[in-house]
């Protein structure tokens, strides 16, 4: 079967910043969910967070294998603690890394209306800075709760604001 990408939502940060990118309302009608981003944080915090149905306890828990080109570094939510542990993590642009350029982000949640495990979501990440370096991140994540995902937020790992033309799309994927 092939699978059918229909656009739910999406989000244009606007002039002055936002302190989070919010999906609420998702229907139920799709087999899962994907969230492509195009991001840079205002502050200096290289990541941000994916948060379910408004829950930004410590629920979450995700391992990640990040490389440089010149190092592969592994870690893991469990390690670092709070605030590591209220959301997925991902890796975004900051504000000291070359001007204009914005971090790459996928997110794929499969099965989010399932009612009977916890939620799943995968990470594929990119980050460059020019002068100095590059990454990719792979990220495995769970949000421990069973209960249908209704809504998403983004946030910064630092606390600050997504820079204006930040985007986030959110698509419905049905096997049909």
């Amino acid at each position: 079967m092939a699978n059918t990408y229909t656009l739910i939502a999406s989000s244009t940060v606007g002039a002055g910043g936002a302190a989070n990118i919010q999906f609420t309302s998702i229907p139920s009608t799709y087999t899962d969910l994907k969230v492509v981003i195009s991001s840079r944080n205002a502050d200096t915090a290289e990541g941000a967070f994916c948060r379910f149905n408004s829950d930004s306890g410590t629920n979450y828990e995700w391992i990640q294998l990040k490389g440089t080109g010149s190092s592969a570094v592994s870690n893991k939510a469990v390690t670092f603690g709070s605030p590591y542990t209220t959301g997925v993590y991902w890796r975004s642009t900051i504000s000291t890394q070359t001007a204009s350029t914005f971090a790459n982000t996928e997110l794929y949640i499969p099965n989010y209306n399932d009612s009977s495990a916890y939620q799943s979501v995968s990470v594929d990440s990119v980050t460059e800075n020019n002068a100095t370096a590059a990454e990719a991140a792979l990220i495995a994540g769970i949000w421990k709760n069973n209960a249908a995902i209704t809504s998403i937020t983004f946030v910064t790992e630092g606390g600050g604001n997504f820079v204006q033309y930040t985007t986030a799309y959110l698509y419905g994927i049905s096997n049909s």
